[in-house]
């Protein structure tokens, strides 16, 4: 009886997991206000929750920084689909960062840039 145990189990083990999570490919459009490009922002894009892959003895990417190009697009690889903060930081502009949920297996998010607000002080 335990003889016959450890052969299916020794068989349930030695089988690949192929059930891997869905994935997206991202891009982000980083334009102003006046729908222009804006080239070499920072994007940062970190995976917050949702089904990820389960790769076993390796660690999960969970985070990603990239610069957008002169068409002001950002290319990310491929994500497992779920929630994930996106935040982009460009000279002269407001910081921007929201959540956003993928569940496409391809998405372009447009990500407009606020100009800067004048600063106030309390003194």
């Amino acid at each position: 009886m335990m003889l016959r145990i450890a052969a299916v189990l020794g068989l349930l083990l030695s089988v690949p997991v192929f059930a891997a999570a869905p994935m997206t490919k991202l891009k982000i459009d980083v334009r102003t206000l006046s729908d222009k490009p804006v080239d070499r922002a920072a994007v940062i894009v970190q995976f917050v929750e949702g089904r990820s892959i389960v790769k076993l003895g390796k660690k999960i990417q969970t985070r990603w920084e990239v610069r957008s190009n002169q068409e002001g697009l950002a290319k990310i690889p491929a994500i497992p689909q779920g929630k994930i903060r996106v935040q982009v930081i460009a000279k002269g502009y407001q910081t921007f960062g929201q959540v956003f949920d993928v569940d496409e297996e391809e998405k372009t998010l447009k990500i407009q840039l606020n100009p800067p607000q004048p600063q106030y002080s309390a003194h």
